[in-house]
């Protein structure tokens, strides 16, 4: 900003005036008046003082390095340093450079902080809607507790994740997305439901449900494979990934149990 191209020459400009076009206050123009920062060189006929063009521009680089922060006694020594024009302008240049480094490097830290808060906040519900769409609903959590909420699964679940983040949502999210990915991958490629690959896939849908909700073993994890066929809204999760998956899910997951208990 310099005070040339904003104000046309003059024989001065009073106090009350300047102090509205660089968006200070009268008593801030007063005091760099009284510290000898930028003082006004001209004088009304009545003795008033005003600012001349030369004031403006070393007033408005006063109000630049103000805004950036330099305190006054820095200002004053870059004022007063030697140099030409050019080499000031540059000093300028170097010190606006300068704090654009050092803000950039507090919304580093200010989005750390915000980034570990958030990591720590407890997870809300319209958390999770945003997080898993409509494979969260409150309709289905509430007529699972009524069905299991007395047992041993259900209290151990809803004790883990009452703790979990957001952070821990979305790696639960991305995990059971790439175990469903496992599943889709071992139908698409022909393997029956009792080949080696179709059980192995069951076998991290039943470890990724141990790891984040609660301790299953494969018999109760046969138990709830056959949930997926037997309640069509199970049944529509799956088959909307790919067609048949619900009913290869069930069959793959029994002949992991079976593997697993032979």
């Amino acid at each position: 900003m310099t005070a040339s191209s904003q104000h046309p020459a003059r024989v001065g400009l009073p106090v009350g005036q300047v102090a509205e076009s660089f968006g200070v206050t009268v008593r801030t123009l007063h005091h760099y008046d009284a510290e000898g920062l930028v003082v006004p060189s001209a004088r009304t006929p009545a003795g008033y003082r005003l600012y001349t063009d030369a004031d403006l521009a070393r007033l408005a680089t006063v109000v630049t390095y103000r805004r950036l922060g330099l305190p006054l006694l820095e200002v004053r020594a870059l004022l007063d340093g030697d140099g030409t024009a050019e080499e000031h302008l540059r000093r300028q240049r170097d010190a606006v450079v300068s704090r654009l480094g050092e803000l950039e490097q507090l919304v580093t830290a200010i989005d750390r902080a915000l980034e570990s808060e958030m990591n720590d906040k407890p997870v809300t519900r319209e958390d999770l809607k945003e997080l898993f769409g409509d494979g969260f609903s409150d309709e289905y959590k509430a007529e699972a507790q009524q069905r299991w909420g007395e047992s041993d699964a259900w209290k151990q679940s809803a004790a883990r994740t009452k703790r979990y983040t957001a952070a821990d949502w979305a790696e639960v999210k991305a995990e059971g997305d790439a175990v469903s990915e496992g599943l889709v991958a071992a139908l698409r490629s022909g393997a029956p439901a009792t080949s080696a690959e179709a059980m192995d896939a069951a076998e991290a849908h039943r470890a990724h449900l141990e790891r984040w909700f609660y301790d299953l073993d494969h018999g109760v994890h046969r138990n709830l494979a056959d949930l997926y066929v037997a309640d069509p809204r199970f049944t529509k999760t799956y088959d909307d990934l790919e067609p048949g998956l619900a009913v290869y899910v069930h069959d793959a997951i029994h002949a992991n149990a079976d593997r697993n208990q032979a």
